[in-house]
C-alpha cells in the first residue's frame, strides 16, 4: 500500500514563460524555429526587448543594443514586437490558470504566482499540480515553453523557476528550502536592490546562506519590514501572500522615446500631444478623473529629467486641453536641448461620476463627440479618428508596460 502523500503547509508555484515574445514569434513563423531571434519595438527598434535561447547561447541578452547583439551573433534575426498578440496569449494563459487555483497573482505579462495550498487534496501533490499547469499552458498557448518553480514561499518559488530553463520544473519542499538556498547567490532574490546588496557586502554576505546566518537585527534596524522580509526569504520562510486582487491605479501615463538628437520644437510638441491624447482617451475609457498632470522630458546631455506637476480641475478629459499645459511647460522649461524621451502622466485619480464637470450641460454635444470618437477608435484601431497634428506622430508600435494585467484598468497596452 502506497504511503499517503505529505501535504505541504504552504505550496506556491511560480510560472515563467520562457523568452515569451521570441517564443511566440518562433511558434507563429516556422522559419524562425531553432534560429537566434531578437525582438525589438518595431522594425527599426535599437534595443532588444527579449531574445530566443538560440541567441542567448551567443551571449545576447535582453536590453542589449541590436548593434552589440549582432557583434556577438551575426546571424541574429530581428523581429518587430507584436504586443497585442502577446497580451492576448498571456490573457488566455492567466485565465486558464484560474481553473487550477483561484489564487493567481499576475506578476507580469509572462509571469504568475499560484497558491495551490488548498488544492492539494483536489489535484494532488504540488509537483503534480505544476505538471498540470504546464500541460494546461502548453495546450492553451500552442506549445509555448515555460519554467515552473514549486516551493513553500513566493521568493523561493521564483528562484526555483530560474534554475532550469527553458521548460524546466524545479521543486523545493519547505523543509528543504534553507539547505537548498544556502549557496544561492543573493542577487537571485527578488526585491533585493543594489543598495541593500551593497550594505550586505559590508558583512561579507554574498549568498542567501550568508544573509540567513546574520542576526536579523542587522537588516531590520537598517531596512525595517523589508529587511526582515529579506532575512526570512533567504531561509525560505517569508510569508508574502499571493495577491490576486490588483490595486486601482494611482496614475495613468504614457511616454515615448524620440529619434536620436531631437531638438526641434514642432517634433517634440507632436510627441507630447500624442501622449496627451492617449492619456485623455484612457481616462475617458475607464471613466476616471485626474487632479494632477505631470509633464516631463529626458534630456540627452546633460542626461537628466526635467518635469512639472500641474493641478487639474477634476473632470478634464480633453487631450487638447492637457496639451495646453504640456505646451506651457515646454515654453518655460525647455531651452533647445536634445530630448530623448517625453512623459505625460495623469495622477490623483478618482472614479468618474458619469458627468464631465469640465463642460456645462449645454456642451453635451462635446461629450457625444468624444464618445463617438472613442467608440470608432476602439473598434477600428487607436487614432483612426485623431487630431490632424498627429499625422506626424511616431510610427513605433505600442509596448507592454510592467504594470499590464489581463483585466481592468491595467489591461491597456500603453506606449
Amino acid at each position: 500500500m502506497n504511503a499517503p502523500t505529505r501535504l505541504w503547509p504552504r505550496a506556491i508555484l511560480h510560472i515563467d514563460m520562457n523568452a515569451f515574445f521570441a517564443s511566440v514569434e518562433q511558434r507563429d513563423f516556422a522559419e524562425l524555429r531553432g534560429k537566434p531571434v531578437g525582438v525589438t519595438n518595431g522594425e527599426v527598434g535599437t534595443t532588444l526587448i527579449t531574445c530566443s535561447y538560440e541567441a542567448r547561447a551567443f551571449g545576447v541578452k535582453t536590453g542589449m543594443r541590436v548593434y552589440d547583439a549582432r557583434r556577438l551573433c551575426p546571424g541574429l534575426i530581428q523581429r518587430p514586437a507584436r504586443p497585442k498578440v502577446y497580451a492576448a496569449i498571456s490573457t488566455r494563459i492567466m485565465h486558464a490558470l484560474k481553473d487550477i487555483s483561484p489564487d493567481v497573482e499576475v506578476f507580469s505579462v509572462d509571469e504568475a504566482f499560484l497558491d495551490v495550498t488548498h488544492c492539494q487534496r483536489l489535484h494532488g501533490s504540488p509537483e503534480h499540480i505544476a505538471q498540470l499547469a504546464r500541460q494546461r499552458i502548453h495546450d492553451i498557448s500552442g506549445g509555448l515553453p515555460c519554467s515552473i518553480g514549486v516551493a513553500g514561499t513566493k521568493s523561493t518559488a521564483k528562484i526555483a523557476s530560474d534554475l532550469k530553463k527553458p521548460n524546466g520544473l524545479t521543486v523545493i519542499p519547505p523543509w528543504e528550502a534553507r539547505e537548498l538556498l544556502d549557496g544561492v547567490p543573493m542577487k537571485k532574490l527578488c526585491g533585493l536592490g543594489p543598495n541593500i546588496a551593497e550594505f550586505l557586502s559590508l558583512y561579507g554576505a554574498q549568498t542567501c546562506g550568508d544573509v540567513a546566518r546574520l542576526p536579523m537585527t542587522v537588516l531590520a534596524r537598517r531596512y525595517g519590514v523589508t529587511g526582515k522580509y529579506l532575512w526570512l526569504a533567504c531561509q525560505g520562510k517569508d510569508t508574502a501572500p499571493v495577491a490576486p486582487e490588483v490595486a486601482s491605479p494611482q496614475s495613468i501615463g504614457h511616454g515615448k522615446v524620440l529619434p536620436p538628437h531631437t531638438r526641434t520644437a514642432p517634433v517634440i510638441e507632436i510627441y507630447l500631444r500624442h501622449m496627451c491624447e492617449k492619456v485623455a482617451a484612457r481616462l475617458r475609457r475607464y471613466d476616471m478623473q485626474a487632479g494632477q498632470l505631470y509633464v516631463g522630458l529626458r534630456l540627452e546631455a546633460p542626461c537628466e529629467d526635467i518635469g512639472q506637476l500641474f493641478p487639474l480641475p477634476y473632470g478634464m478629459f480633453d487631450g487638447k486641453q492637457l496639451f495646453e499645459l504640456a505646451w506651457k511647460f515646454l515654453r518655460c522649461r525647455w531651452h533647445g536641448e536634445a530630448v530623448t524621451h517625453v512623459q505625460v502622466t495623469a495622477a490623483g485619480l478618482r472614479a468618474g461620476s458619469g458627468q464631465l464637470e469640465l463642460f456645462t450641460a449645454d456642451d453635451s454635444r462635446v461629450t457625444r463627440r468624444f464618445s463617438a470618437i472613442d467608440r470608432i477608435n476602439l473598434r477600428y484601431g487607436e487614432f483612426t479618428v485623431a487630431p490632424a497634428i498627429l499625422l506626424g506622430r511616431s510610427t513605433m508600435p505600442n509596448v507592454i508596460a510592467p504594470a499590464w494585467r489581463p483585466d481592468g484598468h491595467r489591461q491597456h497596452i500603453p506606449e
